[in-house]
């Protein structure tokens, strides 16, 4: 302690702070909600505990005699939403696909009316762009068997060379593996693909950058099929497009575990359309009819289609 630390003018004892703060703690507002507003479907029971009791310390610490109107109520609950949803955002990130339900709102009891509350860090940043790319850049994910997704931004440039795969980044394990093979089929069908001659002349540079983070290995050889031959024909993929799918070296195409989970990552990432293996078909039965109305289906049943229905040449 200095001289200088010392104030000639009023202090609160913190004694006297600490003491009603304990006494606040006999007193509980979680209910205090309801009064005005209930909570949406996707807060499942942990979420509305925790919002609860963040709304109830709110009014204890700005509010401690309890009485709170609905505006100000309104505005507690809203601090409590955004604080519960960035919770869940990191488990979406870390986890599987029970935290994807993150659209959390609250209904004013007395006019009916839904409120959808966001973070504002979150807003208009949609990770899947709905801008034209340029040639050799596609969307993919692949899923794991405990439902945990990995999206990824793939792309592929041409640069002068003897027909080499030279792989620059964020490539490794079974994703390697998978782009290995893709690339084996596409040096196969070179002459049938029409770009034989591009692809004797040149090497393809491949990286894939982890959008989510969590480090999921994901078997995403259609995607790089795509955007090899995207950036050979130098022709730009369809926007807003999630390619999905593995492929073998003699082009037979493997279906995905599951289509609910990366389908619901597609939506909520700002994706409109997706590619996606015929032998998936029967899974879109699965699908909700949220992700439904916001990603349009475009299912292909070997590499070539694939590539067709997406980049506009023959």
């Amino acid at each position: 302690m200095r001289n200088d630390l010392f104030t000639d003018h009023y202090g609160f004892v913190v004694d006297y702070l600490a003491e009603a703060l304990r006494e606040m703690r006999k007193h509980n507002f979680t209910e205090a909600i309801d009064h005005h507003f209930s909570l949406g479907a996707h807060l499942n029971a942990r979420d509305r505990k925790a919002v609860r009791k963040t709304v109830s310390g709110l009014i204890k610490i700005l509010h401690p005699h309890g009485d709170v109107s609905r505006e100000d109520m309104a505005e507690l609950l809203e601090l409590a939403l955004q604080g519960r949803r960035r919770v869940k955002e990191q488990l979406k990130k870390m986890g599987s696909f029970e935290y994807y339900h993150t659209s959390f709102s609250y209904t004013l009891q007395e006019s009916g009316e839904e409120r959808f509350v966001g973070v504002p860090e979150q807003g208009g940043r949609d990770l899947i762009s709905t801008d034209p790319l340029s040639p050799g850049t596609v969307y993919t994910a692949g899923v794991t068997a405990d439902g945990t997704v990995g999206l990824y931004r793939m792309e592929v440039s041409v640069a002068g060379g003897t027909g080499k795969l030279k792989m620059a980044g964020g490539v490794a394990g079974a994703m390697k593996e998978s782009v290995q093979r893709a690339f084996s089929y596409l040096q196969a069908k070179k002459v049938e693909l029409g770009v034989g001659r591009d692809l004797d002349t040149s090497d393809l540079h491949v990286e894939v950058i982890d959008l989510l983070g969590n480090r999921v290995e994901g078997e995403i050889g259609v995607a790089f099929f795509v955007a090899s031959y995207s950036a050979l024909r130098k022709a730009p993929v369809t926007p807003a497009l999630l390619v999905l799918g593995d492929m073998s070296v003699q082009g037979n195409i493997k279906p995905l575990r599951s289509l609910v989970e990366p389908l619901q990552v597609a939506k909520d990432n700002g994706g409109k359309r997706a590619l996606i293996p015929i032998e998936n078909k029967r899974n879109f039965l699965d699908v909700s009819a949220d992700i439904v109305e916001h990603v349009d289906p475009i299912f292909y049943g070997d590499p070539k289609t694939a590539a067709a229905k997406v980049l506009g040449c023959p």
